[in-house]
């Protein structure tokens, strides 16, 4: 992946406006994909999209990409990533398409691939597609132009799939949640799924303007959720983010839940029921009380690279099930080929409900290690990992904390940031920690 020129570890993402996420690089990365996509003779792509402003532009250059490869292209409107790879396997399709850059404010963008099974393109394929965009584009014979169509019942194909991971013998009624779409793709999906199980809901961010998404609201943003939850005397809450494919919850205490409380919660309940499969993936990011759980109860554990494909790529290779990152990616393969945030909320609510129980009785049990992260922007054209000051301050730390803690400094794979994590037993000194690294960190990038 570091040799890519424009694939990140999660397709191609950027500012709108400033290259790659510019309409004559998609129209061109349209024709790339569409050649590569289509070369096994299926010549049928979904495109779906959140709700940003941008994606109307970012669609129709991917159209004519696509279609002058002699691809046909059926759009789905706004539709949360994990649709499109379930709605990619259940018509069909050579491959979908996700514009989306996820979490990021409105001003970015991002385009993702999803293969015929629903999961994440090989790099293989994407070093393909890679090669291409520096050919020129050689469209085929009008005769053998592809042609575009729109799907119309997409939202509600997807909607009775999330329900249908729902136990028939269970429902939510008389459940209280609070569900906050972000202004995102699930903004007319999450709220109905819920209804329709029975549950009394309230609505957040599900008023999409084109450049509201993710603004104060859903899974990087918790703090209406919570508000919210505590005002109405909810049982629970639960925060999306602009895309779908992460979840984050509040219980009816205040709590946060993030995704190593749901993996918790998740990997407990299949135990319970003789579901598990083997042994759960993690991150580098995982907190180590959720290792110490599995180890102390014969769980295998292990730890992939952060970044949903790569916990993916470990499940599959070991056959596993249960897999995701504390940001609240969340995968079962035993119900969906990638992560799912309203999937893994039905899981969670699952458990629930068969143990009578509430999310705070739930997690009672499972208290994690205090845990610091400080983002750090830098230059790109530097590398601030490998100053001597940095790994100086670094190892000073780890030396500190001992067997009782770790550090970790990675590179984000959407956003030139650096991540600066300290793990310990005690807050407030993971905290200084964390900050004195991030210190040398930000000194190094100038």
């Amino acid at each position: 992946m570091s040799q890519r020129k424009y694939f990140g570890t999660d397709g191609v993402r950027g500012r709108v406006g400033d290259f790659p996420i510019t309409p004559d690089f998609a129209v061109k990365l349209g024709w790339a994909a569409g050649t590569v996509l289509s070369a096994s003779g299926n010549q049928r792509v979904l495109v779906g999209k959140d709700t940003r402003l941008s994606g109307y532009m970012l669609e129709s250059a991917l159209e004519a990409g696509l279609l002058s490869a002699g691809v046909s292209v059926e759009f789905l409107g706004p539709m949360p990533t994990p649709a499109v790879a379930y709605l990619t396997r259940n018509f069909r399709a050579a491959a979908g398409i996700v514009i989306s850059a996820s979490h990021n404010p409105y001003y970015d963008n991002g385009i993702k691939f999803f293969s015929d099974s629903g999961s994440k393109l090989p790099d293989s394929v994407e070093a393909e597609i890679e090669r291409l965009l520096d050919e020129p584009i050689r469209c085929v014979p009008s005769e053998n132009m592809g042609r575009a169509s729109r799907i119309d019942d997409a939202p509600g194909r997807y909607i009775e799939f999330c329900k249908s991971v729902f136990p028939s013998d269970l429902s939510l009624k008389g459940l209280r949640i609070v569900v906050d779409c972000a202004h995102g793709a699930t903004y007319h999906i999450a709220p109905d799924v819920l209804k329709e199980l029975g549950a009394d809901i309230w609505e957040i961010g599900t008023e999409p303007n084109g450049v509201n998404i993710n603004e104060k609201c859903g899974a990087t943003h918790l703090d209406a959720l919570r508000e919210k939850v505590l005002e109405k005397k909810a049982d629970l809450g639960f925060a999306l983010d602009g895309d779908g494919d992460r979840i984050m919850m509040v219980t009816a205490s205040g709590r946060i839940v993030d995704g190593d409380d749901i993996i918790y919660i998740l990997a407990r309940a299949a135990q319970q029921d003789g579901l598990l499969q083997g042994g759960i993936v993690g991150t580098l990011m995982s907190n180590f009380a959720l290792e110490k759980f599995f180890t102390d109860r014969r769980i295998p554990f292990v730890r992939a690279k952060v970044g949903d494909r790569y916990v993916m790529e470990e499940l599959v290779k070991r056959d596993w099930r249960i897999g995701g990152e504390n940001s609240g990616h969340i995968i079962n393969r035993q119900f969906h080929s990638t992560g799912d945030g309203i999937i893994a909320g039905l899981q969670v609510l699952t458990a629930m409900q068969r143990e009578g129980r509430s999310l705070d009785e739930l997690l009672e049990n499972f208290v994690k290690f205090p845990q610091a992260l400080v983002n750090v922007r830098f230059n790109s054209d530097s590398d601030p990992l490998e100053a001597d000051t940095v790994k100086a301050v670094v190892q000073e730390v780890e030396r500190a904390l001992g067997n009782n803690g770790r550090v970790l400094l990675r590179k984000s794979g959407t956003e030139p940031l650096i991540r600066v994590m300290v793990e310990g037993k005690d807050a407030k000194t993971v905290r200084k920690f964390a900050e004195e690294i991030a210190s040398e960190v930000e000194a190094a990038s100038n």
